[in-house]
């Protein structure tokens, strides 16, 4: 390991958690060089929705190269593309009543997705002010950082983030407040001191924020809010999207339509560097060139897309696998929480987008570091770090998933009763 030490930069995070050499991947399955397997419950972040190397992406990706594929072609026009972008429209887009849509090509990460919808917001509507939500997470860039709530990330900014105005998500005051209420009266006083947005950002399951989850109603309200005041709706579904919560897109069941949708991480489907702003045609104002960047055509991962899409939502099934199986995931923790916490514990999350909130950051790592050491790669969420996060692959199979949540059983019954006898001491 000294290789780590010595010439890469602290900044690195995961490799803290899991201090071993990974050489493999297959599946919902990590392979050290040792040969040791691991079930991934990390999934790249969720950028790994269709798991490690899957086979009919890797086939398509290694005739694409074999062949001479164009890799690298800045946004000029490509085979590759034409393809993807043909057939998003015909599987995603169209069926979804979004056919009305056009596609940017922004830098390859979700942060870049989002300084692009953040940009063209302000462009379009003449206005600085941005309306994102305590704990939401957009990214680390400046203008992404910005509408990013929380602190660790934050407070290495080095600059005065402003032009962003923060609101409590669905839930963040408890039952009894009625957040889109309260934000209705800010924007509709004159002298609340709310400069009038330009846009709205919002993720319906904020999945670095701790897995806190918007309804539907709270959605729909807070897209009549957006229309009343003339702000336009982005819903950011880097880490909700392509399929995480059981259909491609997080916001589907909840009967809304918004200006603009950030995607990044599993749009590839095979962990390659992929981001887009889908929006409305008519907010497409930019000028050419006006916002660009050098890796925003990455024909490869248009390759897999392509593939991923055709393959996975041609129709309904995929999705209700997903959601089938994120009832499992869930009955399963909601069991944990019976026998191990029921007074501190709590399930949170959507489809596979779960996990279960702890008493405190301090346990829920515990419980990471005893389920690393049953062969689990799990890691937490939230502000204070307090939730265990599922992330698995989509596609990982259910003997795998059951023996995946054995083995959290097991940590959470040795982290809680550890905790207890803390206490008790």
């Amino acid at each position: 390991m000294n290789i780590f030490e010595q010439n890469e930069s602290g900044i690195r995070s995961y490799c803290r958690s899991f201090p071993v050499v990974f050489k493999q991947a297959k599946g919902a399955e990590l392979i050290t060089r040792d040969g040791t397997r691991y079930i991934d419950f990390l999934a790249g972040a969720g950028t790994l929705n269709y798991g490690h190397n899957n086979p009919v992406l890797k086939k398509a990706l290694l005739e694409y190269i074999e062949a001479d594929g164009l890799t690298h072609g800045l946004d000029m026009h490509s085979d590759a593309k034409e393809t993807f972008l043909e057939v998003f429209n015909r599987v995603i887009l169209a069926p979804r009543g979004m056919g009305d849509c056009v596609v940017q090509f922004t830098g390859p990460t979700g942060a870049n997705a989002v300084e692009a919808a953040l940009k063209l917001a302000r462009k379009v509507k003449g206005r600085r002010n941005i309306i994102s939500f305590t704990n939401g997470f957009h990214g680390c860039t400046l203008g992404a950082l910005a509408a990013t709530g929380n602190q660790h990330h934050r407070g290495v900014a080095g600059v005065t983030m402003g032009d962003v105005t923060r609101m409590p998500f669905d839930g963040y005051m408890g039952d009894k407040l009625n957040t889109i209420a309260y934000m209705d009266k800010l924007l509709s006083d004159p002298s609340s001191g709310i400069d009038k947005p330009a846009a709205v950002i919002v993720e319906t399951v904020q999945g670095e924020g701790g897995l806190n989850v918007a309804s539907a109603d709270w959605m729909r309200r807070l897209e009549r809010l957006c229309r009343k005041h003339d702000m336009l709706l982005i819903v950011d579904d880097i880490q909700a999207g392509c399929g995480r919560t059981g259909t491609f897109f997080s916001f589907e069941e909840m009967g809304i339509k918004p200006d603009m949708v950030t995607l990044s991480k599993s749009l590839s489907g095979y962990g390659l560097p992929f981001a887009v702003l889908v929006l409305r045609k008519e907010l497409d104002q930019w000028k050419p060139g006006e916002h660009n960047g050098t890796f925003r055509g990455n024909n490869h991962a248009f390759v897999t897309a392509a593939t991923a899409i055709e393959t996975f939502w041609r129709d309904n099934q995929f999705g209700e696998e997903v959601k089938k199986k994120g009832a499992l995931v869930r009955e399963r923790m909601q069991n944990i929480v019976r026998r191990h916490g029921p007074d501190s514990l709590r399930v949170k999350g959507r489809g596979l987008m779960v996990g279960i909130e702890c008493p405190d950051g301090e346990v829920a790592a515990d419980i990471c570091r005893r389920a690393f050491a049953r062969n689990l790669v799990i890691e937490t969420s939230g502000a204070r770090d307090q939730v265990v996060k599922c992330l698995c692959p989509l596609t990982i199979s259910e003997d795998q998933l059951r023996a995946a949540l054995d083995i959290l059983d097991g940590a959470f019954a040795g982290a809680m009763a550890e905790n207890l006898e803390t206490a008790a001491s």
